[in-house]
């Protein structure tokens, strides 16, 4: 019995799918099948289907809104599951003059986050409101912009182990936040909420900050095109982008594919037309890697998951 009918069989129809797409659900528009994939609404689904992955030796994959991911054209012969709408509400538990206390499911987009505490009046969230991730991813890999982190507003994560499927609390500290890494990425922790707590300021000014941040991303990012976001982490006391520029390689294409570093933001490797395979996102990052290292004496390291390769 596959894991699809074994699913089925204990009560759970249809919530596994089988050769499903990653295209569809990762923002670089490429990537192979997933032998199977499921999208849980509550907790209760989500252990049955770590429980009975684990049971019959099926490898798992955790995925957000899929917008630092990279699948290989080969796909997943494993099980994806994604923290979808199931766990995306956004409730505020405490406001008053100074304080705000919220908590976000991890499946809740990282924008809307952002923009419902902007609109309450309170500050510190107002770079959440550009990102295109989930809360969840954010908080995996300690997603930032314009120099705030999630480690700086985030005072409470609530997670499951998917060993024991025990679920659990840690403080803002036991996080182990740092550079795009986190606990959660380092053990391999499902998140499912964080909780947040920000500072009363003037909505005038947060609303007027959030459009300065947003102005910003459209006319430096290349938004208009698929990508993963930034590709690659920044090196110590450098910026990927200026060094990829440096190297001569803004607005490069090793061939035809589609596959090219954005001319807007060498940060960026973009799938031009929606054309790229992930073979050939690979290859370019690959490329950018070695050619960055050759002429500039830095090694980059990717930011974007690469998962299949």
């Amino acid at each position: 019995m596959d894991l699809a009918l074994k699913i089925d069989a204990i009560g759970y129809q249809g919530l596994v799918r089988e050769n499903v797409s990653m295209k569809k659900y990762c923002t670089f528009k490429a990537g192979g099948e997933a032998k199977y994939f499921a999208e849980p609404s509550n907790e209760e689904e989500l252990k049955q289907l770590l429980f009975t992955a684990r049971e019959m030796e099926v490898k798992t994959v955790v995925l957000g809104n899929g917008s630092n991911v990279l699948f290989s054209d080969a796909g997943f012969d494993g099980l994806v599951i994604k923290i979808g709408k199931g766990f995306s509400e956004i409730k505020i538990f405490s406001k008053d003059e100074e304080d705000l206390v919220i908590e976000a499911g991890a499946g809740a987009l990282l924008s809307a986050f952002g923009n419902t505490i902007a609109n309450e009046s309170f500050t510190g969230a107002e770079f959440c409101c550009g990102i295109p991730g989930s809360v969840g991813g954010a908080v995996f890999m300690n997603a930032g912009a314009y120099g705030r982190e999630m480690k700086d507003i985030i005072t409470e994560v609530t997670y499951i182990d998917p060993k024991s499927l025990n679920i659990r609390k840690l403080t803002n500290e036991e996080c182990e936040f740092g550079y795009r890494r986190s606990v959660f990425e380092k053990e391999g922790y499902i998140v499912l909420s964080a909780m947040a707590t920000l500072k009363r300021g003037n909505l005038s000014e947060i609303l007027n900050y959030v459009n300065e941040l947003k102005n910003k991303r459209t006319s430096s990012q290349p938004l208009e095109l698929p990508s993963a976001g930034s590709t690659f982490k920044r090196p110590e006391g450098y910026y990927a982008g200026a060094l990829i520029e440096q190297a001569g390689l803004k607005g490069f294409a090793i061939d035809h594919s589609g596959a090219q570093v954005s001319a807007k933001h060498a940060g960026f490797i973009v799938n031009v037309g929606g054309k790229a395979t992930a073979t050939d996102i690979y290859r370019l990052i690959n490329y950018v890697i070695e050619k960055v290292e050759e002429r500039c004496g830095v090694k980059l390291e990717p930011e974007v998951r690469l998962i299949g390769f």
